[in-house]
């Protein structure tokens, strides 16, 4: 049998040779290794030299059977020299180290290539090392304590790694490439295997709620990666540690709050926008998956609201779309804080606070794509204020009726999202709504004639739901109003030349005159 050349360089024999031990001791090959692959230099010839090294040190493993592996029938386990060698390994195919300023390298980088053609070898060394430990691990099902204690040691000390390594390769991003997320995609499988788990989520969080998972050892990895100083040197970081955070949901993530929230905080505080959303996901998960009290410990939730509402001045509409979502799920946590007054100024209200400014932006805004999302949002924060809206009536009325008058394409998102907005203000402040109808009503017959008339590519179903919403709106007024919508509309429907409109029109006219009865009563007045 014609041996690898590392057995030359560390002088040991293939199994099975003349002369040579049954099995090279483990002992001696990856220590050597280790030592023999770290005083290889980094440069071109360097590069070779150590892919060489890592072929021949899978063509050892798989040569190799788990009791070698494992430190044979002495029951001398190598768990700290299998990590110290996982670790390595990983270290060898990390992609390139970034500027701490630079922005990520481009996709077509050959440095991402060299990175995919490092990180598919050392995928098939992890392969082999866990095919061994699967063997092993068999035993330990047949009763054999002394080797189920080796398989655990040695998982303890290279499932981490591991997991992080195949997180890195297995998703699609610039530096993967299709041999490369599949290999990493087997690993992950035959790590969660050997682990005896069935998903990802199960095997960070554990099967039962009183099993401790592998997050705590996944993110204890990752810390070195996630400081200040150090998350933007490699790009893959950020998204192994968002893509974790994600599969663990609650009540497994409570526990972590201390460990996951300042990397989030990194995240969201960067000035690269699509840092700033990855860092608002990962707060967003935080704020639905961990208790409320919880994060009022030791001011968090301020804190987090603070990091928030900074955004509130961006101009950028992908990550206003992230950031009030999150704000509208922070606000009722915020507000329900141990020690808080219970009646307070409506300044000192942050869901007042957060709606102002808001609307503050809104009213000037001349982005089409962020005023979509504002006004797709806009919505929830009246639904989250309830009566209170009232308060914001004034400015409320003007961004409204501004939007309404504002074609923005052929779908109309900020138009169909205004009507729902003055459909939910209706039905919560329906009190205050007679002083504003003749504003109201003119905004909406506008509305309305510009739709019947547009000549444009309106689809119809667009047209269609335009017209119902601001037909069930001057419902809504006339109700609120005890009938004084239809006496402004005697003799409109009439003049109409447009069928739609007319009976549109006709709705209103032919419904009976009812008092307002408000939809949430324990909102009303």
């Amino acid at each position: 049998m014609e041996q690898p050349s590392l057995l030359n360089s560390l002088q040991l024999a293939l199994p099975g040779e003349q002369g040579a031990p049954e099995y090279p001791p483990v002992e001696q090959v990856l220590p050597q290794f280790l030592q023999l692959f770290a005083s290889v230099g980094s440069q071109h010839a360097g590069s070779k030299a150590k892919a060489g090294m890592v072929r021949d040190l899978f063509a050892i493993l798989e040569a190799g059977d788990f009791q070698w592996l494992l430190g044979g029938s002495q029951g001398n386990p190598t768990p700290v020299v299998l990590r110290d060698l996982v670790v390595a390994l990983s270290v060898y195919a990390a992609l390139p180290q970034q500027e701490h300023e630079g922005g990520e390298l481009p996709s077509k980088d050959p440095s991402y290539a060299a990175a995919a053609s490092r990180a598919a070898d050392v995928s098939l060394v992890f392969q082999s090392i866990l095919a061994k430990v699967a063997a092993a691990k068999g035993l330990e099902e047949l009763g054999c304590k002394a080797v189920g204690s080796a398989v655990g040691s040695v998982l303890r000390q290279v499932a981490g790694p591991m997991y992080i390594f195949a997180v890195t390769h297995a998703a699609e991003k610039p530096w993967s490439r299709p041999r490369t997320r599949s290999l990493a995609q087997e690993l992950l499988e035959d790590l969660l295997q050997v682990c005896g788990y069935q998903s990802v989520p199960e095997f960070l969080r554990g099967a039962t709620e009183d099993e401790e998972g592998w997050f705590a050892v996944v993110m204890q990895c990752l810390k070195p990666e996630l400081t200040k100083e150090t998350w933007q040197r490699n790009p893959a970081t950020k998204h192994v540690f968002s893509w974790t955070l994600q599969q663990v949901t609650r009540p497994w993530l409570g526990p972590h709050l201390e460990k996951v929230l300042p990397p989030s905080l990194l995240l969201s505080d960067d000035y690269r926008v699509e840092n700033k959303i990855l860092g608002v996901q990962c707060l967003h998960h935080i704020i639905h998956n961990v208790p409320g009290a919880d994060l009022c410990q030791f001011n968090r939730a301020q804190v987090v609201h603070h990091a928030l509402s900074n955004h509130l001045y961006s101009k950028e509409a992908q990550l206003m779309q992230v950031v009030l979502p999150c704000l509208l799920d922070l606000l009722p946590i915020l507000e329900r804080a141990p020690g808080r007054p219970s009646r307070q100024p409506p300044s000192a209200v942050p869901s007042d606070k957060v709606l102002r400014l808001v609307l503050t932006h809104m009213e000037p805004e001349h982005q089409l794509a962020l005023r979509r999302v504002y006004a797709k949002n806009l919505p929830a924060f009246v639904e989250r204020l309830g009566i209170q809206i009232a308060r914001h009536l004034k400015r409320l009325q003007r961004v409204i009726v501004g939007y309404l008058e504002v074609n923005d394409g052929p779908e109309e998102t900020a138009r169909l999202a205004m009507l729902e907005t003055l459909k939910r203000t209706i039905q919560h402040a329906w009190p205050r709504m007679t002083c504003r109808l003749a504003v109201l009503l003119q905004a909406l017959l506008r509305l309305m004639w510009d739709t019947v008339t547009d000549r444009s590519a309106t689809p119809e179903p667009v047209t269609a739901a335009l017209l119902q919403g601001a037909t069930e709106c001057l419902l809504l007024l006339d109700r609120c109003s005890h009938g004084q919508v239809k006496v402004l509309l005697q003799g409109v429907q009439l003049s109409c030349q447009d069928d739609r409109l007319k009976e549109c029109l006709r709705k209103v006219e032919e419904e009976p005159v009812e008092s307002f009865i408000p939809t949430n009563p324990k909102r009303g007045v």
